[in-house]
Parts: C-alpha cells; structure tokens; sequence
C-alpha cells in the first residue's frame, strides 16, 4: 500500500487540541501502534493486514511527524501520551495492547508507567517493543542526532537534505534487507511537510527526557507486572543487540526474539519474522501463558 493509499483511508480528528491523522481498522481486541522517529504511522504498513485481520488496530501519527499537528511549542513525550489517551477516550476504547517502536517505545513507557501509578484512564493488557531506546545508558545515538538535539539543532534540521536522510537510514539497516526507494522518498516528503524540519530538534529532546525520566520508565518494565516481549534487529548500531542484552539484565524473565539479520526498523526489513514473534507472543497471552 503506497503512500497516498495509506493516508487516503484514514481520518483526521481534533484531539487534545491538536490535529490527528489516525487509522482505525479491523475487528478483535485493541491494538495500540506507535511508530518511531522520524517517520509516521505508515512504518507500519508493511504488516498491517495481517494485524488487521485479528485486532481492532489504530496506528496514529505522533504530534510533529507524518501528518499529525506540527505546533509551534514543546513535543514532549507526556503531551504525545496525552494524545494517545484523547484519542482512545474519543474512539470509545478503554482496553489495549501496545506495539511500539523507537520513540514509540518511549511514548509506550510512559503509558505503562501511568498505568502503574493509578492514572491511566486506559487498560494497557500487554506491550511488544520493536528497536528502541528503551534504557538511556544503552542508547547509541547517531551523530546526526546528537546534532539536532544539540543548541545547533534549529540550524541543523534547516539544512538538513534527503540525500542525509537516506545515507543515515541505510547505515541503521540491515544491508540485505535495505529500505525500498519509495520508503525512503515518500518518508522524506512527509518529514519535510508542514515545517517538518523545524519539528526534529524538539522532538529530539525525548534523548534528555529519557534521562531525566528513567526511574519510572525503565521501572515500568522492571517491576514484571505486564505480558512484554522486545522483537529486536540485532544489527541496529542505535539499538540493537546491546539494547536487548540490558533488557535482558534489567527485565524479569526477559522475552526477546533477536532477529539477527535486521537493523533499526525491523517490521519495514523483515516484515514475516515480526508478524511471527508478534502473533507467536499473543497466541500464548490467549492460551494463557504469556511466557
């Protein structure tokens, strides 16, 4: 499903105050999809129909990215969790399972952790993390980043091209499996839309925010209370096997299905072997054995 298609079957919906894009389809229990930096919510196209045909899913564009509001003001990973919860309450839903990836796993902690503490209008039932910065002292930032979360970062992002963008995505993918030609043109383009480039350095403060957050964040995954798996591209020089080698330290009877042959977008590389880990993951969850 190409670019046009994907957001010609979705909605646009006031929510928080801010302008969502959203796509809600299928049947079955909720599914929750949270897509990374600096893309959208059609990362997760190439898995959608399957997803689609076990669960009510709703992939939604984070604030500042795809087409979803780019404000003029903070995006902090709090407001991006607020939004998520407006726009369940909106659709009626109170019971959900989480697929995350990259910033989403991050939005995705906050979102635990709120259940955690008793302030979560919604019932979150399990959550699969795809590559992400899921501990701070783990994460590998790439140099660009670094830069655009940096004073320079206004700077940077002005001058930021496609042909940056494109180099720096081959060097987080696995070289057998690379992004396609339209992946990557059809992400720059919506990146750039609507001011874009001057929405990378504010999202990118979510690096700080993890920092300063992750005794709740982390600890959202450490107290074992929430079926969890970490579907990880071992390849990733972000977050790759180094990140789910401290999963594995830090999470009690750590679920990790290492996929030795993807990098930072694992569901784009290996699109079958991620739809495997995730269904192989809820097949149990409704045997009731979530190990």
């Amino acid at each position: 499903m190409g670019l046009n298609e994907w957001y010609g079957a979705g909605t646009r919906a006031e929510v928080a105050g801010l302008e969502v894009f959203y796509r809600r389809e299928g049947e079955g229990e909720a599914l929750v999809c949270l897509h990374g930096f600096p893309t959208s919510s059609w990362d997760f196209e190439p898995i959608c129909e399957p997803l689609v045909a076990r669960f009510d899913a709703i992939a939604s564009d984070l604030i500042g990215l795809g087409r979803s509001a780019k404000p003029d003001r903070a995006l902090t990973v709090a407001l991006q969790a607020d939004v998520i919860l407006a726009l369940l309450g909106a659709l009626g839903l109170s019971r959900a399972h989480i697929l995350a990836h990259d910033l989403g796993d991050t939005v995705a902690q906050e979102l635990l952790a709120r259940q955690q503490e008793g302030a979560s209008p919604v019932e979150w039932l399990s959550c699969v993390f795809l590559n992400g910065g899921l501990f701070p002292e783990s994460h590998r930032p790439r140099l660009i980043q670094r830069l655009l979360a940096s004073p320079l970062g206004p700077l940077i992002a002005a001058f930021s091209s496609e042909g940056t963008f494109r180099r720096n995505f081959r060097e987080i993918c696995s070289a057998r499996h690379p992004p396609s030609e339209e992946f990557l043109r059809d992400s720059w383009r919506l990146l750039i839309e609507n001011r874009g480039r001057s929405m990378l350095p504010r999202l990118l403060r979510y690096m700080e925010e993890r920092r300063q957050q992750r005794p709740r964040w982390v600890g959202a995954l450490e107290r074992g209370d929430l079926p969890l798996r970490l579907i990880n591209g071992a390849l990733d020089p972000i977050s790759g096997r180094h990140i789910a080698e401290r999963y594995r330290e830090l999470v009690p009877a750590a679920d990790i299905v290492l996929l030795e042959d993807a990098g930072h977008y694992p569901h784009v590389e290996l699109p079958a072997a991620v739809l495997g880990a995730f269904f192989d993951f809820h097949d149990a969850l409704a045997a009731g054995d979530p190990a």
